[in-house]
């Protein structure tokens, strides 16, 4: 049984010389010979120049779960396509990969032009296994104009950002962690019961005695244990995107995982993870934690608890590293940033906007009056 506590080796997380791709790959049409990239309405290559269509070519690789503590000395690094830029960002951190014929001008995850344009990818890990893009760039766009223009107390501008920002497909680092759990708990099982209590009330001058139930709970110890399996338990590897609104978006199906490929790539772009394999899982084992103790919370007998300690053991412990596909808009107002995000492979959509604070007060006071008058009208009818 791993011991949940026990340290990475730093020499597991060091690439090594791996297998650094000499040449990145090029996708060129079979046709005309123009560059062609993933279509994510067909799924397809697409050429850019006489539409020529044709499959993602089959990686030669699987979708692998990795132990969490072997040594990853011979795992390939890079992404193995033609993404040799990297635009990093000045404001937010991210450090996002685009293809070489692009142009980096503004950050993808908060919108800033303040970006510096390095030439080289650092060795990195590859990752294994991604999500393709299935929701193109205007289904995004729609999602996010119907988003805006739907939410309540905001902004009246709002209304026309939802026209004019556009959406960017990027494909995000994550590390998906699998664990056995063996918990065992403790607690304070509560169970009710009901005293028949009198009480004095004034009833048209006159004292009156009448009768309640009251409720009171015994407590008695109790404990137990559980045996539980995490699959997939998802952590977002990015710096660009803030983490509660990254462990929002729930619809990722990891059973839809692919082999990497680089054809999926083909004119797109890809962060680079800035949260390593350690600290990684260091927010997966909070995540399960959290959930043993709700789950653990749920076998406590009795109708409540209180005082549970639950004491967990991690074993059969493995990670992935994964790519995840999201429709990031970032967006300023009044100097803040707001992000939205549409899940390139549901659709799902999560995002943050301000608040008009004069929408609520006006509401406030709405609904204040309505109950004042409610209430002027109940006493006329006494």
């Amino acid at each position: 049984m791993a011991d949940p506590d026990q340290k990475l080796d730093p020499s597991a997380m060091s690439p090594g010389d791996g297998t650094p791709n000499a040449k990145a790959d090029r996708f060129k049409c079979e046709s005309c010979g123009a560059e062609q990239h993933y279509e994510a309405s067909i799924k397809k290559l697409k050429c850019d120049f006489c539409g020529a269509t044709r499959d993602v070519p089959k990686g030669a690789g699987a979708v692998v779960e990795r132990d969490l503590f072997a040594g990853l000395e011979t795992l390939p690094t890079g992404l193995g396509v033609d993404t040799n830029k990297a635009a990093k960002c000045k404001e937010c951190g991210a450090t996002v990969h685009f293809d070489s014929a692009k142009t980096a001008t503004n950050c993808a995850f908060c919108g800033s032009s303040s970006i510096l344009v390095q030439e080289e990818n650092r060795k990195l890990l590859r990752p294994e296994s991604l999500v393709p893009f299935g929701i193109d760039k205007k289904s995004a766009n729609e999602n996010f104009s119907r988003w805006m223009k739907g939410l309540w107390f905001r902004p009246n501008d709002l209304k026309h950002l939802a026209k004019v920002q556009e959406v960017a497909g990027v494909y995000v680092p994550f590390w998906t962690y699998d664990a056995h759990v063996e918990s065992s708990w403790t607690a304070d099982a509560g169970y009710y019961y009901y005293v028949t209590e009198e009480y004095e009330v004034e009833e048209d001058g006159n004292t009156v005695t009448k009768t309640r139930e009251v409720r009171h709970t015994r407590w008695e110890s109790a404990w137990g244990q559980r045996s539980d399996d995490y699959d997939d338990v998802l952590v977002c590897a990015s710096v660009g995107l803030p983490t509660e609104l990254a462990d929002a978006m729930k619809s990722f199906d990891t059973t839809q995982l692919v082999p990497y490929t680089p054809g999926y790539l083909a004119g797109w772009s890809a962060e680079e993870y800035a949260v390593d394999l350690q600290a990684g899982y260091g927010r997966a084992q909070q995540k399960m934690d959290s959930e043993q103790e709700k789950r653990c919370g749920g076998d406590v007998p009795g109708d409540t608890h209180r005082a549970l300690s639950v004491s967990s053991q991690y074993s059969q412990l493995t990670f992935k590293h994964v790519l995840l596909p999201i429709w990031i808009a970032a967006y300023r107002y009044r100097g803040e940033i707001y992000r939205f995000l549409v899940n390139g492979q549901t659709g799902e959509v999560q995002g943050k906007a301000p608040y008009s604070w004069l929408k609520i007060m006006l509401a406030v006071v709405a609904a204040i009056a309505l109950i004042a008058v409610i209430a002027i009208i109940a006493s006329k009818h006494k």
